[in-house]
């Protein structure tokens, strides 16, 4: 049996313009939590804040720009979020892209570069300097979204459709986050860190192939988020995904 967080927490979700982001967004707000839009460009973070407030005039949103690949941006958005007065109690590490789809045999060290920025690095370096931040706060959460793609167990079997998928850039860039959250999670225990599989979900990152629609998507992301129990390290809408 789950049960909510006793306070209504703070939320930065990166790469909220869109998809799975922009969805995170809408459903926190709707549960009445303060959301940071972290967006690249302030314009389309304020037109998804616009279409949250429509249908939600009390919805307590905020937008700050937010580069997840530049640490002079990633320092930037802490001194806008820290001086807001908010305070932070859960970080969603979102923003991720697709990279390259070329064949295994194809693929060259520089197609890993661009991805391993955003999906693993952007990580990283939005943890290392929102903790102090996030150490104020009596339930700190760090929310890593990787995916069935990076794990051996998913990929492995043969029941599952992200066995059919051969990209090495993608699938590793995820593993290495979902790597990343455990060793973090060993050394930071004063802080929750999870890593949550949206499931293969219509977003702009596969061209909107998948087969969940973006709310089911975000169902583990909204979960990690708000529920103070949760199934396990590294969990999807269903349960607890493998390694």
């Amino acid at each position: 049996m789950t049960t909510q967080r006793s306070s209504t927490p703070s939320v930065l979700i990166t790469g909220a313009t869109r998809g799975l982001g922009a969805e995170t967004a809408r459903r926190l707000a709707e549960r009445g939590l303060t959301v940071w839009l972290g967006a690249r460009d302030p314009g389309a973070g304020e037109e998804v804040a616009d279409k949250i407030r429509a249908n939600h005039p009390g919805a307590d949103l905020h937008v700050v720009r937010l580069d997840v690949t530049s640490d002079e941006s990633v320092t930037a958005a802490y001194d806008v979020v820290a001086g807001s007065g908010t305070g932070l109690d859960v970080l969603v590490n979102n923003a991720g892209i697709g990279g390259t789809s070329t064949k295994p045999e194809d693929t060259v060290p520089a197609d890993f570069i661009p991805v391993f920025g955003v999906n693993l690095l952007g990580p990283v370096r939005m943890t290392h300097t929102f903790l102090p931040l996030l150490r104020r706060s009596a339930h700190p959460r760090v929310v890593m979204v990787s995916s069935g793609m990076g794990s051996f167990g998913v990929t492995m079997d043969p029941e599952r459709p992200e066995s059919t998928f051969h990209g090495l850039v993608y699938s590793s860039s995820k593993a290495a986050l979902t790597m990343v959250t455990t060793m973090y999670a060993k050394a930071i225990p004063e802080v929750s860190f999870v890593a949550v599989d949206p499931g293969w979900t219509a977003t702009d990152l596969n061209g909107r192939s998948g087969r969940q629609t973006v709310t089911e998507g975000t169902d583990a992301i909204v979960q990690a988020c708000t529920e103070e129990e949760l199934p396990g390290l590294f969990f999807d809408r269903h349960g607890v995904v493998p390694w």
